[in-house]
Order: C-alpha cells, then sequence, then structure tokens
C-alpha cells in the first residue's frame, strides 16, 4: 500500500473533486476521504496508486480486497484522472495496473461503479467491463418534506417495538445489529457474491471506526416484543462536521420471518423523524437502490424520494 503524507492527501483530495465535479450529490469531505485512504474498512485490505506529472497530482486508484469473505473480488472505490489530463491513456494505464494487482493478489473479479451516462460508462464500455446491478439514486429534500404526512403514515406494528440511538452501537446490540445487517444478502447483487457473516467482532470493527473515520449514525432496530429477536434495521450516516448539509441513508433490512408487517416503512420513518428532531440544519437525504428493489423503491417513493440519477455497478473478468 501507498503510504500518503497529509500533505499529498491534501492535494488527492482537491484532485478528487475536481474530477467529480459534474456528478450531482454530495462528495467525500476531507477528513472523510483521508480516513478511507489511510485506514480504508475493517476486514479489507487496500491498495493506492498516485499519479503525478510535472509536480502535480493528476490521477489515482483505490483498489479494495475483501478478506473476511468474497475473497475472488476487487473494488476500484475510485479510479480518476484530473479533468485537464484525460484523454490521454492515463486512465487506461491505471486500470491495467489495477487489474494486474488484483490477479496478483488472487482476484478473478472486477468490480467498479459509475453513472449510467458520461465519460465513466464510456470508459467501462471500452475497456470490456459488463453491467451486473443497475442502480438508482434517490434524494429527499428535507426543506419541504412532509413532516406532518411522515407522521401520519407510521405505521401501527403490533407485536414489535422499535430501538433508536445516535453513534456507535452499544457492545451489548452488536450482536443482534450483526444479526439484522444479514438481512442485507437478500438484496440484489452481482451472482457471484457470496453471502456476507457479520459475527460480533466484525460488527465492532465497523462501529469503533465510525467517530474516527469523520461520520455519526442513526439507527432504528426492530424487536419482537414475544421473544425480544431482532427483526431488522435501518442506518442514516452524515458527516461529523455536518458542513454540506447531505445525509446517506444506507442500508434497510427485515429478516424473513418478520416479514409483511411494513417494518421497512416503520423503521425508515421512525429514524428520519429522530434525526430531524436533533438535526434540523441538515437539507437532504441521499439513498442508493438497485432498480430491480421494487420493494424498497416503493418505500422510498412513498415518502417523497425523487430520482436524482442512475448508477451501473460493472464487472470485468480478470
Amino acid at each position: 500500500m501507498t503510504i500518503l503524507d497529509y500533505l499529498t492527501l491534501a492535494r488527492l483530495h482537491d484532485a478528487y473533486l475536481q474530477a467529480f465535479a459534474d456528478q450531482p450529490g454530495p462528495l467525500f469531505g476531507r477528513r472523510r476521504f483521508q480516513w478511507m485512504f489511510t485506514h480504508g474498512s475493517p476486514g479489507q485490505r487496500q491498495e493506492i496508486r498516485v499519479v503525478e506529472e510535472d509536480g502535480e497530482l493528476v490521477g489515482c486508484y483505490r483498489l479494495r480486497f475483501p478478506e473476511y469473505d468474497n475473497t475472488h473480488i476487487a473494488w476500484l472505490d475510485p479510479l480518476f484522472v484530473r479533468p485537464d489530463r484525460r484523454g490521454r491513456g492515463l486512465g487506461t494505464r491505471l486500470l491495467d495496473e489495477a487489474a494486474e494487482r488484483a490477479r496478483a493478489n488472487g482476484r478473478s473479479l472486477l468490480f467498479v461503479e459509475t453513472p449510467t451516462e458520461g465519460s465513466g460508462a464510456r470508459f467501462a464500455v471500452a475497456h470490456g467491463f459488463t453491467v451486473s446491478v443497475a442502480e438508482a439514486r434517490r434524494t429527499l429534500d428535507l426543506r419541504t418534506a412532509d413532516w406532518a404526512g411522515f407522521q401520519r403514515m407510521l405505521p401501527q406494528v403490533e407485536g414489535y417495538a422499535v430501538e433508536l440511538w445516535t453513534g456507535p452501537t452499544a457492545p451489548e446490540r452488536l450482536a443482534d445489529l450483526g444479526a439484522v445487517m444479514a438481512g442485507m444478502n437478500d438484496a440484489p447483487t452481482d451472482a457471484s457474491m457470496e453471502h456476507a457473516h457479520f459475527d460480533t467482532e466484525r460488527v465492532r470493527a465497523h462501529e469503533e471506526q465510525i467517530v474516527p473515520g469523520g461520520l455519526d449514525c442513526y439507527t432504528a432496530m426492530a424487536r419482537r416484543v414475544s421473544d425480544g429477536a431482532p427483526a431488522g434495521f435501518t442506518r442514516i450516516f452524515l458527516d461529523a462536521e455536518r458542513q454540506d448539509g447531505w445525509a446517506l441513508q444506507t442500508d434497510t433490512a427485515v429478516l424473513g420471518p418478520h416479514r409483511g408487517h411494513r417494518l421497512g416503512l416503520l423503521l425508515k420513518l421512525a429514524n428520519l423523524l429522530r434525526m430531524r428532531e436533533r438535526e434540523p440544519q441538515l437539507e437532504r437525504v441521499i439513498t442508493w437502490n438497485a432498480r430491480s428493489n421494487a420493494h424498497m423503491l416503493a418505500i422510498n417513493e412513498a415518502m417523497g424520494f425523487e430520482l436524482l440519477d442512475e448508477w451501473n455497478t460493472w464487472r470485468l473478468p480478470l
């Protein structure tokens, strides 16, 4: 792995902002970006390649190698070239090098995400990638949202209780959070993907990175009252420094035995309403979904999320 000093990280973040300036939606703030490029994620190794020309930082890739499961894959997250240095073959050289490094690490499949239109998609097609999962991003404008309507939409679900908390998960909840996180294995994904397993130590490692990684988090988890069984969860992440007005709605899952009670809608609304009470300055929430995930799309649209843009996860056999 390339070891990046503070000055290089700052220059790299500036190049990243230039490379993705034409994309709508939030970009990583400097603190979060620097954490990603120095620490990565638990259970993943990473390699970083930075290219300088004439004393200027002009391109980069970051390769992520999962180690808990799916050890046959690597993620390009991201690969970028500064706009004023494109069209000279640098992106191709970076991709070729990244593919070779992935093969050297025993990986047989490379993934990357881009919008469905634009230079990233054209680059992926030109280099042999094919679409793995079709995705979409939707946003909810919190400044104009119907908050009274959200209160009325809250379903009354008999036999279940919702627990709400902010920040990293307490030790006594880690095992239950891991149990409901496993529900994400049912989400649409590439056919080659193995199910992820979330034991307590894996979940603990992720929770311990929330604060130093420059994030804060709102979580809602449902339990069946009769036996306390964890039934589902949802999470919203936001920049710990509250700099950009955005929040990121991430995973929502309900375990199979507990479906059909409208728990997904209950969890998302309860979590959003609580966040609104504590974070009235936030302006927008953004979320990702596979375009084939009809159930979650219906929930988001009922809440007023509007389509922002469409993306693809691309795959390249190595």
